[in-house]
């Protein structure tokens, strides 16, 4: 997902675990396009342009320790822009979790910790910060408790069929909500 969306955007912030963090380090900058395999093809100034662009916003990928359990995103003020008050760019404008639901014990710490980073735009500008949660369906009973507990904290869209590729439509297997903090 970073190396899909870091080069659109002006700026990614992935987290996980600990236990797993250095290996979410090491597949972005073993994914991330290499400006060494380029150099050795004959490219378009114009191709050039656009790979040394994508190259640099791939760049803008950082990724941070975040423990929905036991960390609280206040002790995270220069990770989501809060530490300058000037700035028009405090909090994220949307926050995505992928197929991050397949644990009952892990749905009040996720739902709570995305509602918190939320929260902290909403406190400071007019412009909300979305929830999107994509999710393999796995458990019926384990998926409904996390909507139940997401409608308590957000005002809940489903993303319609029309809006998703063919992979995330109906009867894929997957289902695709966005939400506003309440």
């Amino acid at each position: 997902m970073a190396l899909t969306l870091g080069p659109k955007i002006k700026k990614y912030i992935a987290t996980d675990q600990d236990y797993v963090l250095r290996l979410l380090k090491q597949n972005i900058i073993d994914n991330q396009p290499n400006p060494s395999k380029s150099s050795s093809k004959k490219l378009s100034s114009k191709k050039k342009a656009s790979q040394t662009a994508t190259e640099q916003r791939a760049s803008n990928i950082e990724a941070f320790e975040l423990d929905w359990e036991h960390d609280s995103v206040s002790s995270l003020p220069a990770l989501l822009g809060q530490n300058d008050l000037n700035n028009d760019d405090q909090g994220v404008d949307v926050v995505i979790a992928c197929d991050c639901i397949y644990n009952e014990a892990l749905i009040e710490p996720l739902n709570n910790t995305c509602a918190q980073i939320c929260r902290l735009r909403s406190l400071q500008q007019h412009k909300p910060t979305l929830c999107l949660v994509a999710q393999q369906l796995r458990a019926p009973d384990v998926f409904e408790s996390w909507l139940k507990s997401f409608h308590r904290l957000f005002h809940v869209w489903q993303v319609p069929d029309k809006m998703l590729t063919a992979e995330l439509r109906e009867n894929s297997g997957f289902i695709v909500h966005v939400g506003l903090v309440r």
